[in-house]
């Protein structure tokens, strides 16, 4: 028996040494390891030995199989590196080749002008306010003076919800809620999305919003017109004229479009503003009144405080910023365009 395990400890030696890869080293293994391998088989013949003998030869037949894979292993890590080796020398990397310009991610236009608007209006001390895009008809509609007949209230117009809630058409209804949580003076902008059922080349169902309000005793028109010139000069520059024209909204009174000087001569709209209507001060007042009914003087007495108010769309500023026009462009996801503003 002892014999037999010298001729399977020589056999295993001269394969050994022919061995050249991973595969071919494993396949040694199962062949004297394994559990139909050489040494294996001559553990079973152990019971044809006398009982005497079985214990030593049990006893040579484990060191055998520590030394073959102690000499497997050894033999593993070096056809391991050897491997690795050929492979680093058959795949050298030339250092001198220009390397790959790595993709760079950028800012979307629209964040780029908001984040902008938010800038400026910030360092004329605006605080900035934000709140739900879901509405009840009282804050977007009713408690800005808007009629129950107004056009704006229809379904053609706006986007109600099955229990009669709406997406929100403007940010005003985050203006209501500041006056009914915080008393005056207040200074605040509110920029955020807005809903309305209209689509074309520029108009969009979903777009962006930043109003504005200031509120104190004794604000004048004066103090709107000097803010918002104030703010195209940061926006587009110093020497860009701008003008006034009257017009209506339910929540201001008077009530005024901004335009300014487009490149090729001419006025461009780029928001709305006024006097805040002293109905929408009123229905403030009463949401006091109910909120705190021991207080005598009420903060937003309509003889007593005045404000203004502005409101313009962010994808309007955009396109007069960088010369888009076409508004469907901000939200189709087109790389071309996109990385235009990196």
């Amino acid at each position: 028996m002892s014999g037999n395990l010298e001729k399977i400890d020589k056999d295993f030696q001269k394969l050994l040494t022919q061995a050249k890869s991973s595969k071919e080293l494993q396949d040694l293994r199962v062949s004297f390891l394994g559990k139909k391998g050489r040494l294996t088989e001559s553990l079973k013949a152990i019971g044809q030995l006398p009982e005497s003998e079985r214990p030593s030869f049990g006893q040579k037949v484990n060191e055998l199989r520590v030394v073959l894979e102690g000499a497997l292993n050894k033999k593993d890590q070096e056809i391991r590196y050897q491997e690795v080796s050929a492979k680093i020398q058959n795949e050298k990397i030339d250092v001198t080749l220009p390397g790959y310009v790595q993709a760079k991610g950028s800012v979307h236009p629209l964040t780029l002008v908001q984040d902008k608007l938010v800038r400026i209006f910030s360092s004329l001390g605006f605080s900035i306010e934000e709140g739900p895009d879901i509405e009840s008809d009282y804050y977007n509609f009713g408690a800005l003076n808007f009629p129950d007949n107004h056009p704006a209230r229809d379904m053609q117009d706006t986007f109600f919800t099955k229990n009669k809630q709406v997406l929100r058409t403007h940010t005003s209804p985050v203006q209501v809620r500041v006056m009914e949580r915080d008393t005056p003076p207040i200074r605040m902008i509110v920029p955020g999305r807005v809903y309305r059922h209209d689509a074309d080349t520029t108009h969009s169902p979903v777009f962006h919003q930043i109003e504005g309000l200031c509120v104190g005793p004794n604000i004048t028109f004066a103090h709107l017109k000097g803010t918002l010139e104030a703010f195209v000069q940061m926006m587009f520059g110093q020497n860009v004229p701008v003008r006034f024209r009257p017009s209506f909204f339910p929540f201001t009174e008077p009530s005024a479009e901004m335009d300014v000087m487009g490149p090729h001569g001419t006025w461009m709209e780029i928001l709305g503003c006024g006097m805040v209507d002293p109905n929408v001060f009123e229905n403030i007042a009463q949401a006091w009144s109910k909120k705190y009914p021991d207080e005598k003087q009420n903060p937003y007495d309509p003889e007593k405080i005045s404000g203004f108010a502005f409101g313009m769309g962010i994808e309007r500023i955009a396109m007069i910023e960088y010369g888009i026009t076409d508004i469907r462009l901000f939200y189709e996801n087109d790389l071309r365009f996109l990385e235009q503003f990196v």
